[in-house]
């Protein structure tokens, strides 16, 4: 009980200090579902937060927008003897590590980018049951406009380095994190006319959520989320930095909604097999027909490799 009482104080208090927050824009735009399936993009705390290796490529498509990411994290595991007679059992150092790699095209430019991360992870308890996190991610993005000849606007390449960084505590039934992306800013000339502007402003997220276990028997559990996220001017409305979500597992078969844009209806799915897993997200207007604005689908598969080496299967993580 006093673990759901922090957790909720912790929602309540970043709600009162986030009146005025708002969506901005940052690299990569897409796809929307790397912020469920591979959040350490967006905080890099996140890496090596799990007891397994993650692997994930994900594709998206939403009208004239094409977008890939592939990124994986990991927990860097402590050397050691290995004896015949002993059982493997992973040991784990303080350090974790990721990278991912995305492909972002759209009406207007494109966006091809590469990032390294790395973590600290802090033991707060003697069960280890939670921790907290400190992570960095430099990054490197190209971006292609092929100019606007409606505007005289002539075609631009930039090349150009970015840093994100971010703070992560967890446990086994809850987590919250606060980060900061594209801290080195946009690279656009600030004189210019502002035809276009590199998608890459100065972000902050914050995610939470809590798992309520319904039936251990059935393996049933309940995960709502919230993702907030804002520019450093803190511009737009009010409702856009609001972005709920909420999982259901049930076994091998995950289900739910994600808000990330109130004027959709989303929906998630996911389903697991052994170690491999594959899952979809929609986005669609719920107040026009769908052959009248276009559908955001995604695409995901993942690989949850397992820290034991003695043969021992690990493959109920998701």
């Amino acid at each position: 009980m006093k673990s759901l009482k922090r957790f909720f104080c912790l929602m309540v208090l970043v709600n009162i200090l986030s009146i005025n927050l708002t969506v901005g824009q940052q690299v990569p735009d897409y796809p929307v579902s790397y912020r469920l399936y591979t959040p350490f993009v967006f905080n890099p705390a996140i890496a090596g937060s799990k007891d397994f290796s993650e692997i994930d490529l994900l594709f998206g498509n939403y009208g004239n927008s094409n977008s890939q990411l592939a990124g994986g994290n990991f927990r860097i595991a402590k050397s050691r003897k290995e004896y015949l007679t002993s059982v493997s059992v992973p040991e784990f150092t303080n350090f974790g590590a990721g990278g991912f790699i995305f492909n972002d095209k759209n009406d207007t430019s494109r966006n091809i980018g590469a990032g390294l991360t790395g973590s600290y992870h802090l033991q707060l308890d003697k069960k280890a049951l939670s921790f907290l996190s400190f992570g960095v991610t430099v990054k490197a993005i190209y971006n292609d406009f092929p100019g606007n000849t409606d505007l005289s606007k002539p075609a631009e390449k930039t090349f150009f380095p970015n840093v994100d960084a971010g703070i992560y505590y967890y446990t086994s039934s809850y987590y919250a994190g606060i980060s900061a992306t594209n801290l080195l800013g946009n690279p656009n000339d600030p004189d210019s006319l502002g035809y276009y502007t590199i998608p890459a402003s100065r972000q902050i997220f914050f995610n939470a959520g809590y798992k309520f276990v319904l039936s251990r028997t059935w393996n049933i559990l309940l995960e709502p989320f919230l993702i907030v996220n804002t520019d450093f001017e803190f511009s737009g409305e009010v409702t856009d930095w609001f972005k709920p979500g909420l999982k259901v597992y049930a076994g091998n078969f995950c289900a739910g909604t994600y808000f990330n844009d109130f004027n959709k209806i989303s929906f998630l799915l996911q389903y697991r097999y052994n170690k491999v897993y594959v899952g979809s997200y929609f986005e669609m207007f719920y107040n026009e027909p769908f052959y009248k604005q276009p559908i955001l689908a995604e695409l995901v598969f993942g690989i949850n490799l397992s820290a034991v080496r003695s043969g021992l299967s690990r493959h109920n993580h998701w």
